[in-house]
């Protein structure tokens, strides 16, 4: 039976269709909280009688008899006898002779409010996680006002004031619990509930304000997150720099001669190849290229350029979609070639280069990358000139080939993390993302738009 909310009662799981009145009856007696009420005062409390008349009584008590009869029909649902056990008949002397009353007793088990006080009170006795549970349990059962049909009846008052402290309790409680286990993203919309139902209260301010200002550090730019399901894999989007990414491995995009020396000729220095230089190499771009040699050293070049044909730069040419992990202390550069550069010392790629240096990227990041967070910048959107491709539709084919890798090996990396700058920011519509984020979970890894191809 469930009084925390509009009254419904279930029998054996079947649904049981109460009249109004016999509603009253049943919630007036689970206000009584266990004691007995007389005939008499069911009748006033319920019945709420205008005037007494004479010799009308023994009617009234005739009328509360047959609601609790059929009351009693309803339980026996559960079998013959379960009626008679749950609302008992009783007699109270008094000096106007014998008076009949009547009591509900109900299990534990069999009515939520009852089991909703024993959650909380469990829970404030429990470690944080075990109140977490329970509290969860317990709130589950709420929904809506306690004992709705009384709820403004002078003998609901005390029952409704001690569920909705209890309620008040319990969400207080669930706040702190998922704080104290450190998942103050669990908490927040908790604390949100709180604030918007107490809107006066400042204790619950002031703990919502504090989750906030805890979030916004913990995630700074973060934009979208999204949990694809099953995976324990997070696809992230933030606003931000690439290099300060510190727990993470980069992701930097290449040419197919893998050229560091960033002279604004043949690399840019505003470009991500030449940031990455300055930030993690000190400037020394002969540090980078000596990495770069040895794990290239496991690829063969296609051709190598004469110095007539390229006067300036590297002259090895690799295949699109070479990939190198470059160590850089505790974690990794993935110098990923998606463009050619041209001996006019011209950059360009287009969205089939791009789809194949990604889909090989994910496999060398399963293998290399130490199953860390993996950054990456809105490749493409630079100097390459892919032109075919908006920023939407670049970011969706980062995205998808990452997930159409998750099918060969689920744990390529616990994070993708998309670093966009602010002015790709304002070209790029995350809706459309976390759309194709919903279709992956519902349906599995689907395509982009056909113009990514």
């Amino acid at each position: 039976m469930s009084v925390l909310g509009p009254v419904r009662l279930d029998v054996h799981g079947t649904p049981v269709h109460l009249t109004p009145l016999t509603a009253r009856l049943l919630v007036r007696l689970v206000a009584a909280e266990g004691e007995a009420v007389t005939a008499r005062r069911l009748y006033r409390d319920v019945w709420q009688p205008t005037a007494e008349l004479p010799r009308q009584e023994l009617r009234n008590r005739n009328e509360v008899q047959k609601r609790i009869r059929e009351l009693r029909q309803a339980f026996d649902l559960a079998g013959p006898g379960h009626g008679a056990r749950i609302i008992r008949t009783g007699q109270l002397p008094s000096a106007r002779g014998a008076q009949s009353t009547y009591q509900l007793c109900l299990s534990e088990d069999e009515l939520d409010s009852t089991e909703f006080t024993r959650l909380v009170g469990e829970a404030l006795r429990a470690a944080p996680a075990s109140a977490v549970r329970l509290l969860g349990e317990a709130l589950r059962l709420w929904r809506g006002r306690p004992l709705t049909e009384v709820d403004d009846e002078e003998f609901a008052l005390a029952p409704v004031r001690r569920l909705t402290r209890l309620r008040e309790t319990a969400l207080r409680e669930l706040v702190d619990g998922h704080i104290a286990l450190g998942r103050d993203d669990l908490a927040l919309p908790v604390a949100e509930q709180r604030t918007r139902e107490r809107p006066d209260d400042p204790e619950a301010a002031d703990v919502l304000a504090l989750l906030n200002a805890r979030l916004r550090k913990r995630y700074g730019g973060e934009l979208l997150r999204h949990t694809l399901r099953g995976l324990r894999v997070d696809v992230v989007v933030v606003r931000g720099d690439l290099f300060e990414q510190g727990d993470a491995n980069l992701v930097v995009g290449f040419s197919d001669t893998f050229d560091t020396f960033a002279d604004d000729v043949v690399i840019s220095r505003e470009s991500v190849q030449g940031q990455l230089v300055d930030r993690l190499f000190e400037g020394r771009h002969r540090l980078l290229d000596d990495k770069l040699r040895r794990g290239l050293g496991e690829f063969t070049p296609l051709s190598t350029e004469s110095v007539q044909a390229k006067r300036r730069g590297r002259r090895a040419r690799f295949p699109i979609g070479t990939v190198v992990a470059v160590p850089v202390g505790r974690r990794r550069v993935f110098a990923v070639a998606y463009s050619r550069l041209g001996n006019d010392l011209r950059a360009r790629s287009g969205p089939a280069d791009l789809r194949l240096s990604l889909e090989r990227l994910w496999p060398s990041v399963a293998l290399h990358g130490l199953f860390k967070p993996v950054a990456i910048p809105l490749i493409g959107a630079g100097l390459s000139r892919i032109v075919e491709l908006d920023r939407t539709q670049l970011l969706l084919l980062i995205v998808e080939t990452f997930t159409e890798s998750l099918r060969q090996d689920p744990a390529v990396s616990p994070e993708l993390r998309i670093v966009l700058r602010t002015d790709d920011l304002e070209r790029t519509d995350l809706s459309a993302v976390e759309a194709f984020l919903r279709v992956a979970d519902e349906r599995g890894p689907a395509s982009p738009p056909a113009t990514v191809r």
